[in-house]
């Protein structure tokens, strides 16, 4: 094996870990990007998504940016718009997961779950990516990770993984602007 590939591979692992940590690090300040509406949502997606190591929750904003009103007592966020910039935002910041996988073969591969996700997308591809996409889980960065190892085309990657997160951004954004409603409805309030 050419060192300088090697020397490459473990540059982008550690560009990628240094990111999760400033991203975790961080965490606060980039809260702030909800303020800047469907491109602020995209932007903190990505960034939540990209970090690999330490998960930064980005479903939460999405759910109470969807539940926020305007002083009329309107929606301040359309639900179909936020679950797309927040898909979109997401899926291009899975691709840190992917990208790792791609160039750090050698580095990564050895946890039991790690080789059962392996082989799992080996056998069945993109279904693989989209189920995992839907699902709110930590498992999608070693999904991304086997998926770059694999070498699956990396338009497929991502077409997978924007359609899974759209699913699930919907989905939570659906939840977030009914979740009042609904709680006032348990309660019996009118």
């Amino acid at each position: 094996m050419d060192w300088r590939l090697t020397i490459a591979r473990v540059g982008v692992l550690v560009g990628l870990l240094a990111l999760s940590v400033l991203f975790y690090l961080f965490r606060d300040r980039v809260q702030l990007l909800q303020y800047f509406g469907y491109p602020g949502i995209l932007l903190l997606n990505l960034i939540a998504s990209a970090s690999i190591i330490l998960p930064i929750p980005a479903l939460p904003f999405v759910f109470g940016m969807a539940a926020l009103e305007t002083s009329a007592g309107v929606k301040a966020f359309s639900v179909f718009w936020l679950g797309v910039a927040a898909a979109i935002g997401s899926s291009i910041g899975e691709l840190s997961g992917y990208v790792a996988g791609y160039s750090g073969r050698a580095v990564i591969e050895r946890s039991s779950l790690y080789d059962r996700l392996h082989e799992w997308t080996e056998r069945y591809g993109v279904a693989v990516i989209v189920i995992l996409a839907i699902i709110p889980n930590p498992l999608f960065d070693m999904a991304g990770i086997a998926a770059g190892t694999l070498r699956m085309p990396l338009w497929k990657f991502f077409v997978a993984t924007l359609v899974g997160k759209l699913v699930k951004m919907w989905l939570v954004a659906y939840a977030g602007a009914n979740a009042i409603g609904w709680v006032a409805w348990l309660m019996g309030l009118p």
